[in-house]
């Protein structure tokens, strides 16, 4: 579960949006309101001073909120307003953790423009039971060998012919085809798993 929220210390990004360029960049995460509830979200776009996300719970303009988005980490600011999608948010940070939030915003902006392939830092584990089974639009199921699962998805073996993009569930978990390999697929979660799911015996 994310950790509670705190009073920040470092200087707060005002909302100005015309301050920082906004880019494109897709990614998942979750967040939580000051009533310690979390939910799953995504980025709509982001700069270093703020992020609007694609969330099912909106925060109200002046509440607090911790998120933790793919790749970027942990992030913390102020609701500034609310949109037909979600909300968006300041993000609260040190000049020092701005510049390196840049340098990674810049990084995926350019791997999604030119294609770069996926970044495999994120912490992947390779669980105990490798055997789900992968549910398709019509209901039809066929199982499947799970070979790694992350926070934001996972690698399956299957002789089964998928185009990109398709729609499953691993298991009950919502995901789509992102990417072929010899042997099998990777599929995107529709929501990012909670990090304390992730060990070993999580079965999807």
């Amino acid at each position: 579960m994310l950790s509670a929220l705190k009073t920040p210390r470092a200087a707060a990004f005002p909302a100005e949006r015309r301050r920082h360029f906004r880019m494109k960049v897709v990614l998942l995460g979750r967040y939580m309101l000051p009533n310690r509830m979390e939910y799953p979200c995504q980025t709509i776009d982001i700069s270093p001073g703020g992020v609007h996300l694609a969330a099912p719970a909106k925060a109200r303009p002046g509440e607090r909120v911790i998120a933790y988005l793919e790749h970027l980490g942990r992030i913390e600011g102020t609701c500034v307003r609310t949109t037909a999608e979600g909300f968006a948010m300041t993000i609260t940070a040190t000049s020092r953790k701005r510049e390196k939030f840049t340098a990674q915003l810049t990084w995926l902006a350019n791997r999604e423009e030119l294609g770069l392939p996926e970044d495999r830092r994120h912490e992947r584990i390779v669980p105990r039971n490798p055997r789900s089974t992968l549910v398709m639009e019509d209901g039809t199921e066929h199982i499947v060998r799970v070979i790694d699962i992350s926070l934001s998805g996972t690698a399956f073996s299957t002789d089964l012919d998928l185009p990109i993009n398709t729609p499953v569930r691993v298991g009950t978990t919502p995901a789509r085809i992102v990417r072929r390999f010899d042997g099998g697929y990777a599929a995107e979660f529709r929501f990012p798993l909670s990090a304390d799911l992730l060990d070993e015996n999580l079965e999807l």
